[in-house]
């Protein structure tokens, strides 16, 4: 084995910045695409540089996931220094926005995004799903010692809203100029903190029409559908580079000859993918709609049915998980295709300033939040698997819409 060299200043800021150029990669482009080769591109260096610090790529991708996990557990462990839980969710979520700020005025460090964890070999997936697990036990603290049962669900739910939320703001920052951020940063605080309807705790959800953003367990499926099925559930469990053609095909027991019958390559059973994800999204959005009731009513209805679909339908929806792996014109796409879903949220929201159901929060800003809690739900199955009553599990995970995480004494 070759011997290590003393880990001099000069060694610690060229191993920086590997290890920075790796996370920007890996957010623009996924692990598949994140090669030693371009990393040693992207800062000057050749690849055998590179190897002198990480000898394989798995290594390096290790590395960028650990420290993106021990950066997350600093952040929560300053946050939870605070005294109240109003306080703590603020300082977490600035320690957030601070961090984004310094990166867009040219800084190094950068959070990698943790999708494709669960494609790394079974020992360095466990160690690293160890530490996030820390990541999520330090942020439900935030929320005291729980009396009971319920509570403790409730504080689980909270810290992983909370949690997806700050993950999926790098993404829907870039709408904003960073010297937006201030605002934006207490508007974030307020919604998580506080909620969104008027009367704290109201929640009422009308049953919508079955319709067919629904999987029909009756009917047999076609083989595309199958595919989309398979792909989807693969792809939220393993991330991108794990879901790959032949365990596809594999957990429908055909051939990859099947699946090159109903597709040209896998990016474009990922965009089917997406397409259909949205389409159901957006089929909920329009029956609930039509529910009678304040707008309030409506968009509870529309995050009830999504998040039961997400944590008891055969076929949820698609994570944003795949997202780094596609393409620049393939991501626009999808991106451009969730902020309109976004913007319709929006659209709820404010038609429920007008009839006075919502108080007035930001609906741009709720509107993301809204997206990321519903991308996040799929992780949080098992966790509502272990409820006897699925409205219950429900109720719970979207309690940090109706109650907030911090409770309000009106």
């Amino acid at each position: 084995m070759a011997r290590k060299p003393d880990v001099t200043t000069k060694f610690g800021e060229k191993r920086e910045a590997i290890v920075h150029a790796a996370s920007v990669l890996i957010n623009d482009a996924g692990v598949r695409a994140t090669t030693l080769t371009k990393v040693a591109r992207a800062i000057g260096l050749n690849a055998t540089s590179v190897t002198y610090y990480f000898p394989r790529k798995d290594e390096l991708i290790v590395t960028v996931y650990e420290e993106t996990i021990s950066l997350l557990q600093e952040m929560a462990r300053e946050a939870l220094s605070e005294l109240t839980v109003e306080a703590r969710i603020a300082r977490f979520v600035g320690l957030h926005v601070t961090f984004r700020t310094r990166i867009r005025k040219g800084e190094k460090g950068l959070i990698a995004a943790l999708s494709e964890i669960r494609s790394l070999d079974q020992e360095h997936q466990d160690a690293l799903l160890v530490g996030y697990r820390g990541v999520v036990d330090t942020v439900r603290a935030f929320f005291g010692e729980p009396a009971n049962k319920t509570e403790r669900a409730r504080n689980s739910v909270r810290a992983h809203v909370l949690i997806e939320a700050m993950l999926w703001w790098p993404v829907w920052s870039l709408r904003y100029s960073q010297l937006d951020f201030p605002r934006v940063e207490k508007k974030i605080v307020d919604i998580l903190c506080y909620g969104i309807p008027v009367t704290p705790g109201d929640w009422g959800p009308v049953a919508l029409p079955a319709g067919e953003w629904r999987s029909d367990r009756e009917g047999a499926p076609r083989q595309n559908d199958e595919f989309l099925r398979a792909a989807t559930l693969l792809i939220n469990d393993r991330g991108y580079r794990g879901a790959s053609i032949n365990r596809i095909a594999e957990s429908l027991n055909v051939t990859k000859g099947s699946f090159y019958h109903h597709h040209d390559a896998k990016d474009d059973l990922v965009m089917d993918c997406f397409q259909r994800s949205y389409n159901r999204l957006s089929r909920v959005q329009m029956a609930g709609l039509e529910v009678e009731g304040s707008y309030w009513i409506k968009l509870s209805s529309v995050l009830h049915e999504l998040v039961e679909i997400q944590f008891f339908d055969a076929m949820p929806l698609l994570r944003t998980t795949a997202l780094q792996a596609l393409d620049s014109a393939r991501k626009t796409d999808v991106v451009m295709r969730s902020n309109r879903l976004a913007r319709r949220f929006a659209g709820f929201l404010i038609d429920g300033f007008a009839d006075g159901s919502v108080r007035p929060v930001d609906p741009l800003v709720a509107s993301q939040l809204v997206m990321s809690t519903l991308n996040g739900a799929y992780e949080a199955r098992r966790w509502a698997a272990r409820f006897d009553d699925r409205a219950a599990a429900i109720q719970t995970y979207l309690s940090v819409f109706f109650e907030g995480m911090a409770g309000r004494s009106d």
